[in-house]
């Protein structure tokens, strides 16, 4: 079983009179900054000079070139994306690390398939919330914590982990609701990965298939849509599983729909599990990183013609009208 770790597990004083930078001024990095600047820690910023950096400026922060704050820095977190973290660390992080800084990613994708090897001095923690940039916002403000993951890579100190934990406080995640769980840059990148190449992805094309299958049963467009999303009762099924259950929340529905869920379900179950393994198997002989790295290296090809493809879905043009209608565009 993983350790958890709560707000008393956690010593906010080992970061005060450090300076840390948040390199990165994206969603994660404005909701990690704005927290732990409001937990009294002395943040700066990293970031280019593009829109991200104006915003930074805006919320009252000191924003520097990324290489003028990793120098300016004792503990640095890289909240760049993955896609582009490789190139931020190797040219504009690394050589101007302090020798036995402390450096920290909120996700292990990166060091998981060793496209980013830290120098050997430095203190190398992973805190990975589970939640977006504005939950965190929203919740920090309510004085509410919410789930992250921790690990170490590099213990140069001996108290990289004290570390992490101190960084998971002082970005809220320790406040009251909340909690760390111990894990790993590898576990990380696994779960991860297979939600989005799991449950996530296959979410997405069996609302549209459902819907392709209804229309062409004589449903109208409009309410074959609110049906399946847009009324806002998938999100509130979401909210049922976080709150009583993935099982639990069944009791919520009526019991025709019960007795619906509970035969059918399964059926998706075992359809589905060959293709699990398949995704499970790709993320961790690294081939999907590897297809990834090569889809980047090749300008997106791929990517951008699958983006484009799911514009021509029929879906996608009934949602725009329904949508528009709604005032939702």
């Amino acid at each position: 079983m993983a350790r958890i770790y709560f707000e008393g597990d956690a010593d906010l004083s080992i970061l005060k009179g450090k300076v840390l930078a948040v390199i990165g001024y994206g969603n994660q990095g404005r909701a990690q900054a704005k927290a732990m600047r409001g937990m009294g820690l002395k943040v700066i910023v990293g970031n280019i000079k593009d829109e991200s950096w104006f915003r930074a400026k805006k919320d009252g922060f000191k924003v520097y070139e990324i290489r003028d704050a990793v120098k300016r820095a004792d503990c640095v977190l890289l909240l760049v994306p993955d896609e582009v973290a490789p190139e931020v660390y190797y040219e504009e992080v690394e050589p101007f690390l302090k020798d036995g800084a402390l450096l920290d990613f909120a996700s292990g994708y990166n060091l998981t398939y060793h496209f980013i090897e830290p120098r050997a001095d430095l203190d190398v923690v992973m805190v990975a919330p589970r939640m977006i940039g504005a939950g965190i916002e929203e919740l920090v403000g309510k004085g509410v914590g919410y789930p992250s993951l921790i690990g170490v890579a590099q213990d140069r100190s001996g108290s990289a982990l004290k570390y992490a934990l101190a960084i998971a406080k002082g970005i809220g995640s320790l406040l009251p609701g909340g909690f760390a769980v111990e894990s790993s840059f590898e576990e990380e990148t696994l779960v991860d990965l297979f939600s989005e190449h799991g449950w996530a992805g296959a979410l997405l094309f069996i609302l549209k298939e459902s819907y392709d299958l209804l229309v062409e049963a004589g449903v109208s467009p409009e309410v074959a849509i609110l049906e399946l999303y847009a009324s806002g009762e998938l999100i509130e099924v979401a909210k049922a599983i976080c709150g009583k259950g993935l099982f639990r929340q069944l009791k919520l529905h009526s019991r025709t729909s019960q007795y619906g869920q509970l035969t059918w379900g399964p059926r998706y179950g075992e359809a589905v599990r060959p293709i699990l393994r398949e995704a499970l198997k790709g993320i961790k002989d690294g081939s999907f990183a590897t297809e990834w790295a090569l889809e980047l290296k090749a300008g997106l090809p791929k990517f951008k013609r699958l983006l484009e493809f799911t514009e021509g879905f029929e879906i996608s043009k009934s949602e725009d009208s329904l949508y528009r209608t709604m005032g939702r565009r």
